[in-house]
């Protein structure tokens, strides 16, 4: 009878423990892939401001879709999630500052591309309300056409989309080194509160493909706007920047002038440390991100890879004219306000150096008060020594005339005033020998 089979022994570990955090930080450059998308196509995008909503109202929102009644947090948590919807694909994407939502449905009919200024609103598969109670505040909304075309003729391509766009000023490029596909847009904000842009790919072009770009041309014009966020707050701060420099010069010129008092302009240059400590804290951040916005559109633009279109700008040409300025507007008021506040660190150290002075000449003051003081009481010392040494020679010489004259009434033969006064001599020298003692006691004992 053949005896059961062992099973295998597990096999032994190849690699040590895994990091708590490797296999979140392996995947995070699959957490968002790109939509591949069938053409012709029509990509609705909305991004809001997320501060104040939380991932359940997010979540309660997106239940409102067809079938999507048992979707719980639980699911929103990996900050994207793609949804199935009868005839469109919904995904959703949260950020740390923003949320995305970016559906992809069929081209309505007659928005080809030759048509002349399409109206695609009524058209859209998610109902008009739903789009409005999305959870947030809007800072961008883009509808992304996407259509087949021949970009042998790109000239004819760009008038037709001209027509598309129902707008002559436009920015155009071709895509790609090869010029895969052709974009053209004119970065207005239309009634409905949409952009609008135009995607032309030839036939045979990979859903892939076609992902990717509506990818890269959504995330550009979501972090140029996002970007753009600290202009406002640079201009709001300028004049607050302009009046906190002319009190510092103002304090400064006290300071050199020795006009005011230094506790007048300490207090002057405490308050404006404080305005200044206030203003950094509530826009550090917000000066930092629009530096790191600022470099991910350049990067976007630079996967891009444009080629002009004779007679328009491209985007590389569009943002490096219109961002660039805004750009260096608030990179100007992050350094003002850095240098400011170095500038007022620097003027209090002035003012504290000043003060130090002051004190260490007050306080050499009064130790020679102190010293001429002590001085004073050796001499009062050293006469009240003297005196003492006169009254006590004066009581020890009384003493010895009591003694002689009590010697001279028991019989013995003495002059009592003569021996009290050839005593006063050996009395004094006595006393001062001994009080002489008594200090090197004193001293040695110190």
């Amino acid at each position: 009878m053949p005896s059961p089979q062992t099973p295998p022994a597990a096999a032994a570990p190849v690699l040590p423990p895994d990091d708590a955090w490797r296999a979140t930080l392996h995947n995070e450059v699959h957490a968002r892939p790109s939509a591949r998308i069938h053409l012709p196509a029509l990509v609705v995008f909305l991004a809001v401001y997320n501060d104040g909503v939380d991932r359940e109202q997010e979540c309660e929102h997106l239940r409102r879709l067809p079938g999507q009644a048992g979707l719980c947090p639980e699911d929103l948590s990996g900050n994207f999630l793609r949804l199935r919807l009868p005839g469109c694909t919904l995904k959703w994407e949260r950020h740390t500052e923003f949320t995305r939502y970016s559906l992809v449905q069929p081209l309505p009919e007659g928005a080809a591309l030759g048509s002349e200024d399409p109206d695609l609103l009524p058209h859209l598969i998610l109902p008009p309300e739903w789009w409005a109670g999305v959870p947030g505040r809007t800072f961008c909304a883009i509808k992304l056409a996407m259509v087949h075309g021949d970009l042998s003729e790109p000239g004819q391509r760009l008038l037709e989309a001209r027509r598309w766009l129902g707008a002559p000023p436009v920015v155009a490029s071709l895509l790609g080194s090869q010029a895969h596909s052709m974009v053209v847009t004119d970065f207005a904000l239309r009634d409905s509160g949409f952009e609008r842009m135009l995607v032309v790919l030839p036939p045979g072009t990979s859903e892939t493909r076609a992902g990717r770009v509506s990818a890269r041309l959504l995330e550009l014009e979501t972090y140029r706007l996002m970007a753009l966020r600290g202009l406002p707050v640079a201009k709001a701060l300028s004049p607050e920047l302009a009046q906190a420099e002319r009190q510092l010069a103002d304090t400064t010129a006290d300071l050199e002038r020795k006009s005011s008092s230094d506790q007048v302009m300490l207090d002057t240059l405490v308050s404006l440390a404080a305005r200044v400590e206030k203003a950094m804290a509530q826009h550090v951040y917000r000066f930092s991100a629009t530096r790191a916005y600022d470099t991910l559109v350049s990067q976007r633009i630079a996967e891009l890879r444009e080629r002009p279109i004779p007679g328009t700008q491209t985007i590389g040409e569009f943002m490096q004219r219109r961002l660039s300025p805004a750009m260096a507007t608030v990179a100007s008021t992050e350094r003002r306000l850095t240098s400011l506040s170095e500038r007022v660190a620097r003027t209090s150290a002035l003012l504290r150096t000043r003060v130090d002075i002051a004190t260490e000449v007050q306080n050499q003051q009064l130790l020679e008060k102190l010293t001429r003081g002590q001085e004073l009481q050796l001499r009062l010392q050293s006469t009240v020594e003297g005196l003492s040494i006169a009254a006590i020679s004066y009581y020890v010489v009384s003493l010895v005339l009591y003694g002689a004259k009590a010697l001279k009434t028991a019989g013995v033969p003495i002059h009592p005033e003569l021996a009290a006064g050839a005593s006063i001599p050996l009395v004094l020298w006595g006393v001062w020998n001994t009080t002489r003692r008594i200090h090197a006691k004193l001293h040695v004992g110190h």
